[in-house]
C-alpha cells in the first residue's frame, strides 16, 4: 500500500511538473503548430473581437449617447497609434517576445529588471481580467437567455465553474487552437455581420430614431450644442473604452504560430514580419469597422434605462438586438456564439500568462523552477481568477476600469520602447512615436484617475511578485546555475599541466588593488604552497540582475610568468564553484581554491551578492559547493586566509 502511494506520488509530480525543464525544440515540431496569418489571426481574435460582446454596453455607461463619438476617437488611436506601434514591434520582436522584452533589452540590468517586473504586474492584471470579465460577461448572455431555466441563473457559481472548466482543460493540455478559434471567430464575426446590418436597416426604417438620438447628444449637458464641447468631452471620455483595443499584444505573441516564407532568416524571419503585419492591418481594420458600426446601433436603438447594471442590455448590448430584431432562436444562436469565443478569450489570456512568467522570473531568479511548469501556474492564476472574480461579484462593468487600465500600460510601454528604438535614428520616426506616447500616457492617466481599480489591482501584483521575488533569490541564492563550463585550448592546457600534481587556484579581483607577484607571494606565504603551481583565477561580472541558466566561458592568458583564466558571470561564487567542480571531474582529482576574507558588514556583503553578484565570496563558495556535492571527502578545497 504504501509502495504504490509513493509511486502514484512520484508518477503524479512527473505529470504535474512536466516540462519544467525548457528543452531545444526541433524545426519540424515548430512547424506542425504554424499556419497561414490569417487563421494565426483567429487565435488572436478570440481575445480582439471577443471584446465586442461586452464594449458597446461598457461605452455607453461610460460616455452616454457620446459614445459613438467617443469611439470614433479610440478607432483613431487605434489605427493611427497602436496599429503603427505594434508593427515596429512585431518587426523587434519575430518570436513572440512582445514589447515587454524590447525594453529589458533597451534598458539593461536592474533598471530594466524592476521596470519589466512593475509591467507583468500591469500584463498579469490584463490577461486576468480578460479571463474574469470575459467569464462574466459569458455568464451574462447565458443566465439572459429568455430560454435558460431559473435554477441555472446564479451568475457567481456558473462564473466559478466557467473558470474551473478553462484551468482544467488547460491542466490536461490544450491542442488545436487555432483550429478552434478559426471556427469561433469566422462565426462570431459573421453573426456580428448579421446584427448589425439589420440594425442598419432598422435605423433606415424609423428615421426617427437617428433624429432623436442627435437631438440627445446637441441636448446634452455636457454639449450644449457646441461641436467643441462634442469633440472635448469624447476626447475625455473614450479612454474609459479604451478596452476595446485589446488584442495587440497578443497579436504580437502568437507571431512563432504564423507560417513565414521558405528562405526566412530564422533570426529575423522578414516573411514572418510581413505577415504579422498583416495580421495587426486586418485584425485592427476589422475591429475598427465593428466598434463604430456596433456603438451607433446600439446607442441609437436601445434604450438608455437597459444599459443599467441587471437590465437585459448590461454587458450584452448586441445580444439584446440579436434577440429583439431577429428573434430568439437567432439570439440563442448568437448567445451560444458570444459564450464560446467568450470562454475561448480567456483560454488566449491564460496562454498569455503562461507564455510571460516563464520567459522572465525564473531567469531573474525571481520565482522559483516549477514555474517553469505550465500545470503548478494553471492552478496558481485559476485561484487568482477566483478571487478577482469573487472581488467583483461577477460583474462585467466593475471590471471594466481594470482592464483597460492593464491594456492601456502595457500599450504605453509600447510606445515607449518604440519611442527608444527609433530616438537615435529618424527624427520624423522619433517625433512620430513621441506623439503616440504621449496620447497613450494621456489615455492611460485619465483611465486611471475615473477608474482606479486597475491601478490597485496590478499594484497589489506588483507587490506579490517583488515580495516573491526577493524570497525566491534569497533562497535560490546558493543554486549552481552555471549549466556548463567551457574551456579554451589556452585554459585547458593550464589545468591538465597542473592535474599531474595538484591544481591550484587563486582568486583574484580583477583590476583589483594587488597585483600578481604580490598576490602570488601572500598566498605563498600564507599556504606554504609552490608558486610555480598557482593558477590565478579572474571573475567579472556581467549581468548581476540576470539569474538564468548559462555557459560559463573561461579563456588562459599569461601575464609575464603567472597564468592566469578568465571569465565572465553575473555571480562571482557560482562561476568559482562551476569551475572547481568541472576541474573535479574533468580530472578526477580535487582542486584547491585559495581565497581572502573581506572586510566589512557581512549582512551587506549577503545584499550586494544578492543583487550586485559579488560578496563575501569564500563562505559562499563553499556553500554552493556544499549544497551540489554532500560528500566532504569529493567536494574540491576552500581555503580561506
Amino acid at each position: 500500500m504504501v509502495s504504490s502511494t509513493k509511486k502514484f506520488k512520484q508518477r503524479f509530480a512527473v505529470w504535474f511538473l512536466e516540462g519544467m525543464r525548457d528543452l531545444p525544440r526541433r524545426a519540424d515540431e515548430i512547424r506542425k503548430e504554424q499556419d497561414s496569418w490569417y487563421k494565426v489571426m483567429c487565435l488572436t481574435g478570440v481575445d480582439y473581437f471577443s471584446s465586442l460582446g461586452y464594449a458597446p454596453g461598457i461605452a455607453f455607461i461610460a460616455a452616454g449617447v457620446l459614445s459613438p463619438v467617443a469611439t470614433l476617437f479610440l478607432v483613431l488611436l487605434t489605427l493611427l497609434g497602436a496599429l503603427p506601434v505594434y508593427s515596429k514591434v512585431a518587426a523587434k520582436s519575430p518570436h513572440g517576445q512582445g514589447s515587454i522584452s524590447m525594453l529589458e533589452h533597451l534598458m539593461p540590468g536592474w533598471t530594466g529588471k524592476v521596470f519589466v517586473l512593475c509591467l507583468l504586474g500591469f500584463a498579469a492584471t490584463d490577461f486576468i481580467i480578460t479571463i474574469t470579465l470575459s467569464a462574466a460577461d459569458a455568464t451574462t448572455h447565458l443566465v439572459q437567455n429568455p430560454w435558460v431555466p431559473l435554477y441555472m441563473q446564479h451568475r457567481m457559481i456558473l462564473t466559478l465553474f466557467m473558470l474551473c472548466v478553462l484551468g482544467g482543460i488547460y491542466l490536461k493540455g490544450f491542442r488545436e487552437a487555432i483550429g478552434v478559434s478559426v471556427v469561433l471567430v469566422s462565426l462570431y464575426l459573421t453573426l456580428n455581420a448579421v446584427v448589425v446590418g439589420i440594425a442598419l436597416m432598422e435605423v433606415a426604417k424609423q428615421p426617427w430614431l437617428l433624429h432623436n438620438w442627435q437631438n440627445l447628444v446637441w441636448h446634452d449637458d455636457r454639449v450644449h450644442g457646441s461641436v467643441f464641447r462634442l469633440l472635448a468631452y469624447s476626447c475625455v471620455f473614450f479612454p474609459k473604452l479604451a478596452l476595446g483595443m485589446s488584442g495587440f499584444e497578443t497579436g504580437v505573441a502568437v507571431m512563432p504560430h504564423i507560417k513565414g516564407d521558405l528562405n526566412d532568416d530564422p533570426d529575423h524571419p522578414r516573411g514572418r514580419i510581413r505577415y504579422a503585419r498583416w495580421l495587426l492591418r486586418t485584425a485592427a481594420a476589422i475591429m475598427s469597422l465593428f466598434l463604430i458600426s456596433t456603438s451607433f446601433v446600439t446607442t441609437v436603438l436601445i434604450p438608455q434605462v437597459l444599459f443599467q447594471p441587471g437590465e437585459e442590455a448590461n454587458g450584452r448590448a448586441l445580444a439584446y438586438l440579436a434577440h429583439i430584431y431577429c428573434g430568439h432562436q437567432f439570439g440563442t444562436v448568437y448567445d451560444i456564439s458570444t459564450i464560446f469565443i467568450l470562454w475561448f478569450a480567456g483560454a488566449s489570456a491564460m496562454a498569455g500568462l503562461l507564455s510571460l512568467v516563464p520567459r522572465y522570473l525564473p531567469r531573474y531568479g525571481m520565482a522559483p523552477e516549477w514555474a517553469r511548469a505550465t500545470r503548478p501556474l494553471v492552478v496558481f492564476f485559476t485561484l487568482v481568477a477566483f478571487a478577482v472574480t469573487w472581488l467583483f461579484n461577477a460583474e462585467v462593468d466593475a471590471q471594466a476600469g481594470a482592464y483597460a487600465t492593464g491594456v492601456l500600460v502595457v500599450m504605453t510601454s509600447a510606445a515607449i520602447a518604440c519611442t527608444l528604438s527609433v530616438w537615435k535614428k529618424k527624427k520624423g520616426q522619433r517625433v512620430f512615436f513621441s506623439l503616440i506616447t504621449i496620447v497613450f500616457v494621456y489615455t492611460t492617466i485619465v483611465n486611471s484617475i475615473e477608474r482606479p481599480d486597475g491601478i490597485k489591482i496590478a499594484s497589489f501584483f506588483i507587490l506579490v511578485m517583488l515580495i516573491s521575488s526577493l524570497v525566491s533569490r534569497v533562497r535560490r541564492s546558493t543554486e549552481l546555475r552555471v549549466k556548463k563550463v567551457v574551456l579554451d585550448d589556452m585554459a585547458d592546457q593550464f589545468i591538465m599541466e597542473a592535474s599531474k600534481e595538484v591544481v591550484r587556484l587563486l582568486a583574484h579581483r580583477p583590476g583589483g588593488p594587488s597585483d600578481y607577484a604580490t598576490k602570488a607571494a601572500e598566498c605563498v606565504k600564507l599556504h606554504n604552497i609552490p608558486e610555480d603551481q598557482i593558477i590565478f583565477m579572474e571573475i567579472r561580472v556581467s549581468d548581476a540582475s540576470d539569474f538564468g541558466d548559462e555557459i560559463l566561458s573561461v579563456t588562459g592568458s599569461m601575464e609575464g610568468p603567472y597564468k592566469i583564466l578568465r571569465g565572465e558571470s553575473p555571480a562571482v561564487p557560482n562561476a568559482m564553484a562551476a569551475l572547481l567542480l568541472f576541474i573535479r571531474d574533468k580530472t578526477k582529482n580535487q582542486p584547491h581554491v585559495y581565497l581572502g576574507w573581506t572586510e566589512g558588514n557581512p549582512i551587506m556583503y549577503i545584499l550586494k551578492y544578492l543583487f550586485l553578484g559579488e560578496g563575501e565570496t569564500a563562505p559562499l563558495t563553499r556553500e554552493i559547493l556544499r549544497g551540489v556535492e554532500r560528500d566532504p571527502a569529493k567536494r574540491p578545497r576552500v581555503h580561506v586566509g
